[in-house]
C-alpha cells in the first residue's frame, strides 16, 4: 500500500460518518474527538473479534481473509475492510497469492444494531468495493452486510 501523503487520504470508515452526519465526521476525523458510549464499546467488542488479520479460513471454494488493508490511490481512499470473502471461480477475475486458480472478491461490513433505514453503511461498502476493484482490476457486483444484532442470545 503506497500512501506517500497519508493525510490527502481519506479513511473509510469516515464515509459511513460523513453520510450520517457531517459534523460528527469532522469531530472524529479533523478535531480527533472520540468519546465511547455503550453502543461504540459493544461495536468494538464485536470488530475485535471479527477483525483478527492472522485468520485465513479456507472451506471448500471459500476463502475468508479478515483485517484486509484496502486502498484507492484514484479516489485517495484508505482503509481495512472487516472481512473479504474469495470464491473460487473459473470465470474469477482475481490471483491471490498461495491459492491457484482464478477467484471472485466480496467486501463484507459488519455492523451491530438494527438495518439502518438509510444507505449509509451501503455507501461505506459501496466505497470498499470500488478501493478492492482497483486493487485487484475487477468488478465487484456483490457485497455483503452483516448485522450482529439480528442474532438472537442463542445464536450467538
Amino acid at each position: 500500500m503506497d500512501m506517500n501523503h497519508e493525510d490527502e487520504y481519506l479513511q473509510l470508515s469516515g464515509i459511513q460518518h460523513f453520510a450520517f452526519c457531517k459534523r460528527q465526521w469532522g469531530l472524529i476525523h479533523i478535531e480527533q474527538q472520540w468519546n465511547e458510549n455503550i453502543l461504540t464499546f459493544y461495536g468494538r467488542e464485536m470488530h475485535e473479534r471479527v477483525d483478527n488479520p492472522t485468520v485465513v479460513e479456507k472451506r471448500g471454494n471459500l476463502l475468508t481473509s479478515r483485517s484486509v488493508p484496502i486502498i484507492s490511490q484514484t479516489l485517495r481512499l484508505y482503509g481495512i475492510a472487516d472481512v473479504i470473502e474469495f470464491i473460487q471461480d473459473d470465470n474469477g477475475e482475481v490471483e491471490l497469492a498461495n491459492y491457484p486458480g482464478l477467484w471472485r472478491a466480496y467486501p463484507v461490513e459488519y455492523k451491530l444494531g438494527k438495518p439502518k433505514p438509510t444507505n449509509i453503511d451501503k455507501v461505506q461498502l459501496c466505497a470498499q468495493a470500488i478501493c478492492l476493484e482497483e486493487m485487484f482490476n475487477t468488478t465487484i457486483n456483490l457485497a455483503y452486510i452483516y448485522i450482529m444484532d439480528d442474532l438472537d442470545a442463542d445464536t450467538r
